[in-house]
């Protein structure tokens, strides 16, 4: 891919979608540790100067694509979410809740390692200005991702903002064990006890998100307990 000095606002936008869409496309192929600037420049036909032209950092190209496959996420979770019935009990309204959160979430790997790099990686090397536009774009999404759970599980009141938080936390964080690097894959065919370690990510996340449920619903209308 190659291009002509971008003169006009249109163009440089026209740059900026090239540039995103091939460092979407290259993780596609590659975790998010493994996207470079200098492979990302090379792929896209510019020089690496010229890439900073419109990202200032790696990290800033991936925070964008970060708000952008959670937008996409979040409007394909609607859909989802429709299924549950709002007049079933509570408890079964939390376990649907649960399934179908760490099965849509599951099935976003790419959005999933870019959650679990999120606050070690990705929000370092880059501008206040760059950080704070990408939190307040977090903002809305966290708004509207609270807005559907409280639907579905008005039970939660503002807690639905917490568990909502946590959603995101707990799949990039256990995203890291079920994508095991090569070396670490070796390992666990060379000694199967070391496998106890890879945790498959739809029924682990599952399992965290029913029991965060029960931390954060009303003691009288947590699943299992009286009043259910």
């Amino acid at each position: 891919m190659t291009f002509q000095r971008a003169r006009t606002e249109e163009q440089r936008e026209i740059r900026r979608r090239a540039i995103l869409d091939m460092a979407s496309a290259m993780l596609d192929e590659m975790p998010v540790a493994a996207v470079t600037l200098n492979e990302l420049s090379r792929r896209v036909g510019l020089a690496k100067p010229n890439v900073l032209r419109y990202f200032e950092s790696r990290e800033a190209v991936l925070l964008e694509l970060l708000d952008r496959f959670l937008q996409e996420w979040l409007t394909e979770l609607a859909g989802e979410l429709a299924v549950i019935d709002e007049k079933l009990p509570m408890a079964e309204r939390a376990a649907a809740v649960a399934e179908i959160l760490s099965r849509s979430l599951s099935g976003r790997v790419v959005l999933c390692d870019l959650f679990g790099a999120q606050g070690s990686v990705l929000e370092h090397n880059v501008s206040v200005e760059v950080v704070a536009r990408y939190k307040r774009a977090s903002l809305d999404r966290l708004t509207t991702m609270t807005a559907l759970i409280q639907k579905y599980l008005p039970e939660l009141g503002e807690n639905a903002t917490l568990f909502s938080l946590q959603t995101m936390v707990m799949a990039g964080a256990l995203s890291a064990y079920s994508t095991p690097p090569p070396s670490l894959q070796a390992a666990y065919q060379a000694d199967p006890e070391l496998a106890r370690f890879h945790l498959e990510l739809k029924d682990n996340l599952r399992a965290a998100l029913t029991a965060t449920l029960l931390g954060v619903l009303p003691r009288s209308s947590a699943p299992g307990t009286a009043g259910a």
